[in-house]
Formats: structure tokens, C-alpha cells, sequence
């Protein structure tokens, strides 16, 4: 799978959270609830202060096998209180470039990342999805790099 390397800014996510791990059965059903209490739950519609309309899945805090995963919008200021807010720290990240079924292609691309020898620093690696249709999905896959 081919990437590039790109330098990025800083960026402030507000969503929703929870914390997982990839040993969790569970762990489908919990990152499918944030993307259902964003979108179904009315979530989306309450963020204040967004960038543009592009959706971020956020895996981030990193501890042992478990990470957060965030749900959300990028926001140029924080200012939903009841909301969980995340920041993407500045850095170097390898971008992969992924069309197709929204699900079944996420799914392979993290496959394949995950086997692959990248210098992760696990500081925040998150999909930004470029449209919402789901069988033509364009999603970038950015992965934190030392």
C-alpha cells in the first residue's frame, strides 16, 4: 500500500469517545456506537466552530494494547463543553490515499498498516472521510511518524 509523507499542523477534534483495544470482542460495536451517536444520535449537529464538513476518526492515547478512539469534526476552537475534545499533535505522518466501501476498505488499509514497518509514534493516527457515501467512500488515513 502506497503513502506519502506530509508534514501537519496542529488540529483539535471535538466528538465523541470511548476507550478499546484491538483483544476487544467488543471493539467493532464500540467504534460503530461513536459513529452512530455522531451522525444518529445528533451529535454532528451540535458542533460548534468546524472546519469543514469532514468526519475524523481519531485513535489516540495509547497505552498498552488499549487506545481512545474519537468520533468527530476538526474545529478551529473548542467550545462544546459536554463534548470530548482531542488534539492531533503537529508532525510528520505517512498519508494513505483509500477509495472504495467505507467499511471494507478502512478495515484492510488498518490490516495492512498494522504489518507494516512504519516509525509509529502513536501519538494520533486518524482517517478523515471526504464524503459520506459509503460504497465510494475517499478517505485519507494519516499515521503519526517519529
Amino acid at each position: 500500500m502506497n503513502y506519502e509523507i506530509v508534514e501537519l499542523e496542529q488540529k483539535t477534534v471535538v466528538g465523541v469517545s470511548a476507550i478499546t483495544s484491538s483483544a476487544d470482542p467488543n471493539m467493532s460495536a464500540v467504534i460503530g456506537g461513536l459513529w452512530e451517536k455522531l451522525y444518529q444520535g445528533g451529535v454532528n449537529a451540535v458542533i460548534k466552530n468546524k472546519i469543514n464538513e469532514y468526519a475524523i476518526g481519531l485513535y489516540s492515547d495509547y497505552s498498552n494494547d488499549q487506545y481512545c478512539v474519537t468520533a468527530g469534526n476538526e474545529v478551529s476552537k473548542a467550545e462544546n463543553d459536554e463534548l470530548t475534545v482531542k488534539i492531533i499533535p503537529a508532525g510528520k505522518y505517512a498519508k494513505f490515499d483509500i477509495h472504495g466501501h467505507m467499511e471494507k476498505v478502512v478495515a484492510q488499509a488498518w490490516r495492512e498498516i498494522w504489518e507494516m514497518d512504519l516509525n509509529r509514534s502513536f501519538t494520533g493516527d486518524f482517517e478523515e472521510y471526504l464524503n459520506s457515501d459509503g460504497d465510494n467512500a475517499d478517505i485519507n488515513v494519516y499515521i503519526a511518524l517519529k
